[in-house]
C-alpha cells in the first residue's frame, strides 16, 4: 500500500483529530489510539486528539478526548475502521482542512480526500502497523502504548488469530508487537472477561436460538429480554460469536431491539457471503462479518429469508 500522501498530510498539519465508528470494538479503538500514539511519539509538538462516544466496557483500552469545534480549524481529520461515512462517530469529521479514510472493509463508501483501504488486511490496526513499517525510514517511532493498542486491535478483529483473515503477515506483526513492554494478560482479560449478566444472557441465547435446515440460525433479543438480564445494547457485541462453535450452523444473525425501536442486525458466517445482505438493509461489512439495521420486526423476517437463501445456495 502506498502511504506517501498519508505521511505527507500528517507532516503538513499541526493538529490531527482521529475518529472511528460508532459502538467501537477493539480494532476501532486500537487503530485510532495506536495511530495517535504513533504520531505523538514521532511528532511531539503536534496536537493529536481522539474523539467519539465512550463504551464503558472498553475504556480500559483508551479514553477519548473532549474538544471544541474550534480545534478542527485547519486540522487533518483521519477516520479509522469505518466503511460508511454514516457510521463515523462524531459528525464533525467533515469540518477539518482534510479528511483521510484508513480502513480494511470493502470500499463501498468512498469518502475522504485520501483513502488508504486494504481489504486483505486482518484489521485496520494491522494497516496502522503497515504505516509504521513504511514510515520508519522517515523517522516514525513506535512506543509501548501504540504497540499495546495495535496488538489489541489485531487480536480483537482476528478472534485471537482464529478467523480466516489471519495471515502469515498478521502473525509476524503480532510477534514484533509483543516485543514491546505491555501486559498481554491484562489486555486479554480486558477484552474477553465476561460479566455474570453477559454469561447468563449467553446461556439464554444457547437455549433459544433457532436453526433452519439450511444451516441458518437466528436469535432475537428484545428490549424486554435485555432488561431481564440487565445487559445494555453496547454489551451485546460481546455475544455475537456465541453461535460460531455450534455444529451445523453456516451463518447466523442477532436481532437486537434498541431503545428507539430500531433493530440492529449483527450477521456472521462460516461461508455464505453476508455483506451483500447487510448492504440491502442500511449496512455493510466483510463477507463473513457484517451489520445492518431495520425499523420493524416485519423487516427482520425479510432479512431472515435472505440469509436462509444464502445458506441454501452455499456449499462447502
Amino acid at each position: 500500500m502506498n502511504f506517501d500522501l498519508l505521511v505527507q498530510a500528517i507532516e503538513n498539519h499541526d493538529t490531527i483529530i482521529i475518529h472511528r465508528h460508532v459502538r467501537p470494538d477493539p480494532d476501532a479503538l486500537g487503530s485510532q489510539g495506536g495511530l495517535m500514539h504513533l504520531i505523538k511519539e514521532t511528532y511531539p509538538s503536534k496536537n493529536v486528539y481522539i474523539v467519539g462516544s465512550a463504551d464503558p466496557s472498553l475504556t480500559f483500552l483508551i479514553e477519548m478526548d473532549t474538544i471544541d469545534d474550534d480545534f478542527y480549524k485547519e486540522a487533518l481529520v483521519i477516520v479509522c475502521d469505518t466503511a460508511n461515512a454514516a457510521r463515523i462517530d462524531d459528525t464533525r469529521y467533515d469540518i477539518g482542512d482534510m479528511l483521510i479514510k484508513i480502513d480494511h472493509h470493502p470500499n463501498v463508501d468512498e469518502y475522504g480526500d485520501i483513502m488508504s483501504v486494504d481489504t486483505e488486511a486482518s484489521s485496520t490496526s494491522e494497516i496502522i502497523y503497515d504505516l509504521f513499517l513504511y514510515a520508519k525510514n522517515q523517522g516514525y517511532k513506535m512506543n509501548d502504548q501504540a504497540a499495546r493498542l495495535i496488538y489489541g486491535g489485531i487480536v480483537g478483529d482476528t478472534g485471537r488469530f482464529l478467523f480466516p483473515s489471519t495471515t502469515k503477515k498478521t502473525f509476524q506483526y503480532a510477534a514484533e508487537l509483543v516485543t514491546y513492554n505491555f501486559d498481554r494478560s491484562a489486555l486479554y482479560d480486558g477484552i474477553y472477561n465476561t460479566k455474570e449478566t453477559i454469561a447468563r444472557l449467553r446461556g439464554y441465547i444457547l437455549q433459544n436460538y433457532k436453526l433452519s435446515d439450511s444451516g441458518m440460525s437466528t436469535i432475537k433479543l428484545t428490549k424486554a429480554i435485555l432488561n431481564k438480564f440487565d445487559v445494555n445494547i453496547m454489551e451485546t457485541g460481546q455475544l455475537v460469536g456465541v453461535l460460531g462453535d455450534v455444529e451445523g450452523i453456516k451463518a447466523w444473525a442477532f436481532f437486537i431491539e434498541e431503545e428507539d425501536d430500531l433493530i440492529r442486525v449483527r450477521l456472521r458466517s462460516k461461508g455464505p457471503v453476508i455483506n451483500t445482505i447487510a448492504a440491502k438493509y442500511n449496512g455493510g461489512g466483510h463477507p463473513m462479518a457484517a451489520g445492518a439495521s431495520v425499523d420493524s420486526w416485519e423487516a427482520v423476517e425479510q432479512v431472515i429469508h435472505d440469509l436462509d437463501q444464502a445458506c441454501i445456495s452455499y456449499t462447502y
